[in-house]
């Protein structure tokens, strides 16, 4: 709920938890009910944030340092913390979304741009909706350069620390409004993954957006910008999709059972991780081309992943936060 703050619970870290990042060496996981999971010694114990003002789910989380970070999540929200995720203040929310988006599709309309019309028709009904399409992701450049996306094709930015926000939805070419689920950051490059096998790029920090032609029609949960041209997008029924030539051609990579893929990482070793909902942790050493399943099962429901400073996996989960300690994270089959 938007203005109901988030409440102290002591199941809070045993409850739905859908990301977990570095924040500096803290960890901070967000999840159900505004919950916001801080650990200062590598995953082994957790507290609540003392101040969260909104107890809607919180779908994603991103640090650029220590102190700065972004949140978001249900209603539109987007929550910004200034020191390493104890407090929270609330930077936009759905309702304000959906103005900024109709306001940008008013002028796109008025400049007679191709597809802005049809555009403009659905921002009005974003802004006669209310606050109910949810950000899924975001990743910040650095602390004043910030990218959020969502449900329905949601997408804006802001360059100002989000002061202020901007909409991107012109500039992705999204005309149906597919669900975006993820945002990757890269150098200059920006990687969109979302629904019916959508992947968009941007090589000039956001100004322009063209789309990835991809062999699959199914939802991409996630994709990873791996070395030199690498990509690799999964999702659903464990599908996974490498190119090696920055999504020209790709290829269906092999992960053993049909179950969706929720969660990637790359390591800094340069491994890279996949996790799925049956709860196995799938490694791979040559850049995302084959994997192994990691010996360990942290539980079913995987949701995200993240690298503490000592080198062990934080997994967040349907049943909260488990730590794999640096010595499992060894391929081989359970």
């Amino acid at each position: 709920m938007l203005d109901l703050p988030a409440r102290e619970s002591a199941r809070a870290q045993h409850g739905l938890l859908l990301a977990v990042v570095r924040a500096g060496e803290r960890l901070v996981a967000v999840g159900e009910r505004g919950a916001v999971m801080l650990s200062d010694d590598d995953g082994r114990s957790w507290n609540q944030a003392k101040s969260v003002p909104v107890s809607v789910a919180l779908t994603d989380v991103h640090f650029v340092s220590a102190s700065n970070g972004w949140a978001v999540g249900h209603s539109g929200v987007v929550l910004h913390s200034a020191d390493g995720g104890e407090t929270w203040q609330l930077q936009l929310d759905g309702n304000q979304a959906a103005v900024v988006i109709r306001d940008d599709a008013r002028r796109r309309a008025e400049a007679s741009e191709e597809g802005a019309a049809a555009a403009l028709r659905s921002a009005e009904y974003l802004v006669s909706d209310g606050p109910d399409k949810p950000f899924l992701g975001v990743r910040f450049r650095d602390e004043l350069r910030g990218y959020v996306v969502g449900a329905y094709g949601i997408a804006l930015y802001t360059d100002d620390g989000g002061r202020s926000w901007q909409s991107l939805v012109g500039r992705i070419p999204n005309p149906r409004g597919k669900h975006l689920y993820q945002v990757q950051i890269k150098d200059r490059d920006l990687l969109i993954a979302g629904e019916q096998g959508a992947l968009f790029r941007s090589t000039d920090g956001g100004a322009r957006f063209s789309e990835i032609a991809t062999p699959y029609s199914g939802t991409f949960f996630g994709a990873l910008d791996l070395r030199g041209d690498a990509l690799l997008a999964f999702g659903l029924r464990g599908n996974a999709w490498r190119s090696a030539d920055a999504g020209a051609s790709w290829q269906r990579v092999e992960l053993g059972q049909p179950v969706t893929v929720s969660a990637g990482h790359r390591l800094r070793d340069g491994s890279v991780l996949l996790a799925d909902e049956s709860g196995r942790l799938l490694r791979s050493t040559d850049g995302g081309q084959n994997f192994i399943a990691l010996a360990v099962q942290p539980g079913t429901g995987l949701t995200g992943i993240a690298e503490s400073a000592d080198g062990a996996l934080i997994i967040s989960s349907a049943h909260g936060l488990t730590r794999v300690e640096p010595d499992a994270i060894v391929a081989g089959v359970k």
